[in-house]
């Protein structure tokens, strides 16, 4: 008989004796910490709703972007994945994840799901085709009892606060039912703006009438569209809100002049905008939006340089073909920073998928600015390697304390102790071998990854005191 899959100590911690010896200390103080998921995607009414998450490809597979893509790399369809409405077989999905395990060795999501597998299901066998219709068979059964519905999960995994993102004409009714149960302070909602402020979206007049009347603002113009905007932020604040979060194509925060932002405001009703006027009033309505944070107390996330659903037949209801490009920040936010950057009340999270920035802007950024924090590698650099390349790039000259902490970005709940145990590893990793070389203490380098794992993601959203 085959012995029981199991997952290694050490994984992901330095190879070199010493340095993982240190590590292992390192990893050892801070492994149990609560988690502190400040960015993410879960949704509220899954929460609110505690019912099963249905079948293991319905779990696992078929919401994961990460797995789904891979697969489609390989030849697969969007219809064999049971993607874009369709009527696969779920069985037959899960049989085809586990007869291509082979194509996720290197790649986080088999770190991420090899943890979920073992760790928080009791997986025993390594996924293949042979295997796939007992793993199944067992992923199915351990998915109906209780004890794997997601409020049973939330405790197991020790979420202390989970932050869900929503749009800004969203009614927050979930949010409101969850406060009433007393989950107000573990499930918080973010500010995101991004459909409202796209006036080149096809959908935007659609959305702008939502807007008006969740916010009970008649929205007739730009200077109404603000004030429907801000009475939205305030209703986010009411509802727990630490955070608004912008994924621009861009970092430009340059405003225009109010008189342009109303013409291109009336224009964008009548007829499509063009691309660059679509990206001249979003950069305005960045500028816009840091402004009405030093009011409102909202930290701002800004993470641009994704081209949103490359591929039109695949479709962004997946999360399916983003593709990063090169990315400008210094010029980029030099507007905003100028204007505000020197703000106690303003506070700017950075996110990146272009590592190539990290050390020639990102970190001389965050390092001069007091408002301005790096935010954690994610997307396609939440990995080893990008957790372990952000460190270097930054730390010697932005330092540890201008981060924000892991946020983990993901819709797959099952993922979310994986991916913030992997950071913790690289962070630790990191941290041993400085102490090695003899540049920390390693009561230093304990304290630091204290600090990063659970202090400085409270601290960087924690609510502005009066």
């Amino acid at each position: 008989m085959a012995e029981a899959w199991t997952l290694h100590a050490d994984r992901a911690l330095p190879a070199e004796p010493a340095q993982r010896a240190v590590a292992r200390q390192i990893y050892g103080e801070i492994a149990a910490l609560p988690i502190v998921a400040m960015h993410g995607h879960v949704e509220a009414a899954d929460i609110l709703a505690d019912e099963p998450f249905g079948d293991p490809a319905e779990f696992f597979v078929i919401p994961d972007h990460y797995l789904t893509r891979m697969l489609l790399s390989q030849g697969h369809t969007a219809g064999e994945l049971g993607l874009e409405g369709g009527t696969a077989d779920h069985r037959e999905v899960w049989r085809l994840l586990c007869a291509n395990w082979k194509v996720l060795r290197g790649t986080p999501s088999r770190y991420w799901l090899e943890h979920a597998l073992v760790e928080v299901f009791g997986v025993a066998q390594q996924p293949s085709a042979a295997t796939a219709d007992a793993i199944y068979d067992h992923l199915e059964h351990r998915l109906s009892l209780p004890e794997y519905r997601i409020r049973s999960l939330f405790d197991r995994f020790g979420i202390e606060v989970l932050s869900t993102t929503d749009a800004a004409e969203s009614d927050l009714a979930a949010h409101t039912a969850l406060a009433a149960e007393g989950w107000g302070e573990r499930v918080i909602p973010t500010f995101r703006p991004d459909t409202v402020f796209s006036l080149d979206r096809p959908e935007w007049a659609a959305d702008l009438e939502v807007l008006a009347a969740r916010s009970g603002v008649a929205i007739t113009g730009y200077d109404s569209f603000l004030a429907a905007i801000r009475q939205r932020r305030e209703a986010f604040v009411a509802a727990g809100a630490r955070a608004s979060d912008h994924s621009h194509l861009s970092a430009d925060t340059t405003p225009l002049d109010v008189a342009e932002a109303r013409r291109l405001f009336d224009a964008a009703r009548k007829a499509p905008l063009s691309t660059a006027e679509a990206a001249a009033f979003a950069a305005t309505m960045l500028f816009e939006t840091a402004r009405m944070s030093l009011d409102d107390g909202l930290v701002m996330q800004l993470h641009p340089g994704v081209v949103r659903n490359h591929s039109t037949p695949i479709g962004d209801g997946y999360g399916g073909y983003d593709i990063p490009v090169a990315m400008e920040f210094t010029r980029s936010l030099r507007p905003v920073l100028e204007a505000f950057g020197h703000d106690p009340r303003f506070r700017l999270i950075l996110f990146t998928v272009d590592e190539s920035v990290y050390s020639r802007e990102l970190a001389p950024i965050a390092g001069a600015y007091p408002s301005v924090r790096l935010g954690a590698p994610w997307w396609f650099l939440d990995s080893p390697g990008g957790l372990a390349r952000f460190r270097e790039l930054t730390a010697e000259t932005a330092g540890f304390y201008n981060t924000s902490g892991f946020v983990d970005d993901t819709r797959a709940f099952a993922s979310i102790p994986a991916r913030h145990d992997l950071a913790r590893r690289i962070d630790a990793g990191y941290l041993s071998k400085l102490v090695v070389e003899h540049r920390l203490d390693l009561d230093e380098a304990v304290e630091t990854a204290i600090d990063l794992t659970y202090r400085l993601p409270l601290q960087s959203y924690a609510r502005p005191t009066a």
